[in-house]
């Protein structure tokens, strides 16, 4: 376990491009949307055809991310439909299940704040652009249990009583029930919180259909970043998010997507995520699954 008191330097150096092993993961994607599109046949073989070309003209030297977006508006086309619709819902559901003995174990906790935000980094692993199956009862009993691979709570602490203003960039459906119960956490210390979700559909990430649907709408400001991209490729957003990014006392980032496109970015963050596939993890040195609090100390 890599931990400070305060914000580490652990991402000084680190940058996220493609590699080699990038490609199997990103047709992997690709067989996944199709599967639960229902697709089959020749249909389902000209759609990968299709998003091969993609995959070929990938930009080797931006993050993934950038890849599998263009990769993702090429199936979503090509379908006719978001593949991911019913998962999500799915999910959302499952997750609000676990809701209220998630709450009740932040209750107890003698530390309300770092268990929420780990519980928060446990809901990462709803992640179906990566996983066909997940196991969130046993990734939450590792995150209560076991130490965080690199751990910046201290310094989270901090900056969290230090900051009014906090941007919370979400990352998936269902994860979102996990960032409700964090983002309770802050808004009972006073805090103003901006929940950013997706502006159209990309994976399974979090739309304001999907915010609305576990109650976030109800707890805190939830916008759109004006954008489709995998994690947050600022280039892609709108003026409108640029300048609530710009301006935030505090960004907390949630998932692998908006770490692999916001690492780099001068603007200091939080990232809160599951290192989740073999190359993020090897640019950070970790083994495979790590759970991570990081913070950006740039």
């Amino acid at each position: 376990m890599i931990k400070s008191g305060t914000m580490s330097d652990f991402l000084s150096g680190k940058e996220m491009k493609v590699h080699l092993e990038c490609f199997p993961c990103f047709l992997r994607q690709c067989v996944i949307a199709i599967n639960l599109s229902g697709q089959n046949g020749a249909g389902a073989n000209e759609i990968v055809r299709a998003a091969l070309v993609d995959i070929q003209n990938a930009d080797l030297d931006k993050s993934p991310a950038h890849a599998t977006t263009v990769m993702h508006r090429t199936l979503r086309e090509r379908l006719g439909t978001d593949p991911f619709f019913e998962i999500k819902h799915r999910y959302n559901a499952i997750a609000m299940e676990l809701y209220g003995e998630l709450k009740e174990k932040i209750a107890s906790s003698p530390d309300p704040l770092g268990t929420a935000a780990r519980l928060a980094i446990a809901g990462n692993v709803i992640d179906f652009g990566i996983y066909s199956t997940i196991d969130i009862e046993g990734t939450v009993e590792r995150a209560l249990n076991e130490p965080l691979a690199v751990d910046d709570s201290d310094a989270f602490h901090k900056a969290v009583e230090q900051s009014t203003d906090i941007l919370y960039l979400l990352d998936n459906a269902g994860e979102v029930v996990f960032d409700r119960l964090l983002i309770e956490e802050l808004v009972k210390r006073g805090k103003k919180v901006t929940a950013v979700v997706k502006a159209a559909p990309i994976i399974n990430d979090c739309t304001v259909e999907d915010a609305r649907e576990v109650g976030l709408t109800e707890l805190c400001d939830v916008v759109d970043n004006g954008s489709d991209a995998v994690g947050t490729i600022l280039e892609t957003t709108s003026p409108e998010f640029r300048e609530l990014y710009n301006k935030a006392d505090l960004v907390i980032s949630k998932g692998q997507g908006n770490f692999e496109t916001l690492l780099g970015e001068k603007r200091p963050a939080f990232f809160l995520f599951q290192s989740k596939c073999s190359v993020v993890s090897r640019v950070l040195g970790l083994k495979e699954g790590s759970m991570l609090l990081v913070g950006n100390a740039r």
